[in-house]
């Protein structure tokens, strides 16, 4: 027995001897191979400054934002197909005379660019061939962004907590995100069970066709009405010179939403260049039924329905949007101009009507400036409105 044991041991040090260096040598190609894709990090920082002044009807004094955001975003290298990503925001006012919906300056009109520091993405990825996955907090962008986007317009981006998993290849993309948390322009967190998933199907360089889903399932009673389960599709064409868009969805009350209701979405969009000059014509319905609106919680709404945002919640009788678009450049500016004729989808009530001016100029690839300017006219719905922005921006 003793021999045995004495064998034994011997043969466990030799053994735990001849491993040694392996072990050594494996912790050695760790240490490397992170080194290097810490070495490989990238950081960038960007600045933006914005001056947003808004004269509105029914509030005396007009709002008078002057509002600086840094953006500090590192990403490391990969190490066996994993790398990680942070990105850290600070949003300072140098003039505060404005309802941010957070500062309690409840005398002027809403701009809602909350100040603070926040950290807008912290991530861990995994990438290899045609799958990537991420989980923690991330950037989640689908299509034009008008179910599911980030509000890159306001200083405070929208960012989504949770688990991504998408699949390119040749001309399938498949995307899926879980999200129990969303941090939004407002700086809150707003929790729940969110399923955002798009499939999308290259047919040829020039058409293309998705379809998606978003369920919606808000914890807070506050956020109950928003509970929706959405289903849709979007076409993107081109015939020659004339560009087609198109997109349909339904839907209907989720979770807690107290209220039954299918709702109906609509989206057409026309246009063509001529020269330098492109002209796009579009109809855009959200829908209404049993008194609630077809709603987009999650999307850049500020892209949709007039830049005076004017209709970030959907009234409880719809939205029709007409509007016609003209853009082109000018001695390297970009110039662009929107009309705007918002009434409702149910109840023939005439919302108002918009007009959308922007002036944008690239100065080098570190530098931009722009100009921005958005005219709501009232009816039905709201007060006239005037917004005004002059930025400049600089990335490094």
């Amino acid at each position: 027995m003793k021999t045995n044991i004495r064998n034994i041991t011997l043969s466990l040090i030799t053994a735990s001897a001849l491993m040694a260096p392996l072990a050594f040598a494996d912790v050695s190609a760790v240490s490397s191979g992170v080194t290097q894709a810490l070495e490989e990090s990238k950081v960038n920082l960007s600045f933006r400054a914005r001056e947003e002044y808004v004269d509105q009807d029914g509030i005396d004094d007009a709002a008078n934002a002057l509002t600086v955001k840094s953006r500090l975003t590192i990403k490391t290298g990969s190490y066996s197909n994993f790398s990680l990503g942070l990105e850290v925001d600070n949003v300072s006012a140098l003039v505060d005379n404005y309802n941010s919906t957070q500062n309690g300056e409840t005398d002027y009109p809403v701009v809602v660019d909350p100040t603070g520091t926040d950290v807008n993405q912290g991530y861990l990825q995994y990438k290899n061939n045609n799958f990537t996955g991420v989980v923690g907090r991330q950037r989640i962008l689908h299509n034009n962004q008008r179910f599911v986007g980030g509000v890159g317009w306001r200083q405070n981006e929208q960012t989504y907590d949770g688990v991504r998993l998408q699949y390119n290849a040749n001309a399938l993309s498949v995307d899926y995100s879980y999200v129990h948390n969303i941090n939004n322009i407002k700086a809150q967190n707003v929790t729940g069970d969110f399923h955002l998933a798009n499939l999308g199907y290259k047919i040829n360089k020039e058409h293309k066709v998705s379809a998606f889903t978003y369920l919606l399932d808000y914890n807070a009673e506050a956020n109950a009405q928003l509970s929706t389960s959405t289903y849709g599709a979007l076409y993107n064409g081109k015939f020659g010179a004339v560009f087609v868009n198109a997109s349909i969805a339904s839907q209907s009350d989720a979770g807690d939403n107290a209220t039954s209701f299918t709702a109906s979405y609509i989206n057409a969009e026309v246009g063509s260049k001529f020269g330098k000059v492109t002209v796009l014509g579009g109809y855009e319905v959200l829908g209404s039924d049993n008194g609630v609106a077809f709603s987009t919680p999650l999307a850049t709404l500020h892209k949709f329905q007039g830049f005076a945002d004017k209709f970030l919640g959907t009234p409880a009788e719809g939205v029709q949007d007409i509007y016609v678009t003209v853009k082109g450049a000018i001695s390297g500016v970009n110039l662009s101009a929107t009309y705007h004729d918002l009434s409702s989808d149910v109840g023939s009530k005439d919302w108002g009507s918009e007009i959308d001016l922007v002036a944008a100029y690239k100065v080098n690839k570190n530098y931009s400036v722009l100009a921005k300017f958005a005219s709501y006219s009232a009816d039905e719905h709201a007060t006239d409105t005037s917004k005004l922005w002059l930025q400049v921006a600089a990335k490094f």
